[in-house]
């Protein structure tokens, strides 16, 4: 019974004691910006642990500011999506607030590769293998994918890229121009006096001529 009593003191002891030390503790106001290596970029929304107090957890904004109350020697943990968990210890300082400058690390995680195949199964895949055309050679393969009825059945349904396009528009361009210079103005003839005047000189010279010679 003596030796559980002393136990249970020792144990009253030493909660007191770190009591104490916890009180002893300085308290200053922690704050900082959570960025990136090498960009700079701040990580936003991180999540700011305090492992040395109740696990007390914070959020930092979505430009990476963070600022809480703690104390001097407490662990701090920064964790965020897509970066390496860091820890860090709040250092003695000479004031009662801190500013940090965290930078989280990238993780990279390299996936498996994936072969995809077209078959939903082995079976599948051994009755198509089976059923495998070998006929013919890539020479008349080739042959009849560039004759004229299969090219143009492709460009039945293949749409034009953007040098297609292009030579299109240029085509176009200079038809246009060319159109300006044989008929500039785009003008209609039969709006044209002079053209309707030269059509009436010829239609009186040819009523003379014939005229003339029924004479």
């Amino acid at each position: 019974m003596k030796l559980l009593v002393s136990i249970l003191f020792a144990v009253f002891l030493l909660f007191c004691s770190s009591a104490l030390h916890a009180q002893e503790r300085k308290i200053i106001q922690y704050s900082g910006i959570v960025t990136t290596v090498g960009s700079g970029l701040p990580v936003g929304y991180a999540t700011v642990t305090n492992l040395s107090f109740r696990n007390e957890a914070f959020a930092a904004n979505n430009e990476g500011y963070f600022s809480f109350v703690a104390h001097v020697g407490d662990t701090i943990r920064f964790t965020s999506v897509g970066f390496d968990p860091l820890v860090v210890t709040i250092p003695e300082v000479p004031g009662d607030k801190y500013t940090a400058n965290i930078i989280m690390q990238n993780l990279v995680t390299e996936l498996p590769m994936v072969t995809p195949y077209p078959w939903a199964s082995i079976e599948e895949f051994n009755i198509a293998f089976m059923n495998l055309d070998v006929s013919e050679d890539n020479i008349v393969r080739v042959r009849k994918s560039l004759s004229y009825e299969s090219l143009a059945a492709m460009a039945a349904v293949i749409p034009r890229d953007g040098n297609e396009m292009r030579s299109i528009n240029n085509a176009q361009s200079f038809n246009t121009m060319n159109n300006k210079v044989i008929n500039q103005r785009y003008a209609n003839p039969l709006l044209n006096p002079f053209a309707w005047g030269s059509l009436i000189q010829q239609i009186t010279k040819g009523n003379q001529s014939r005229k003339r010679s029924s004479y």
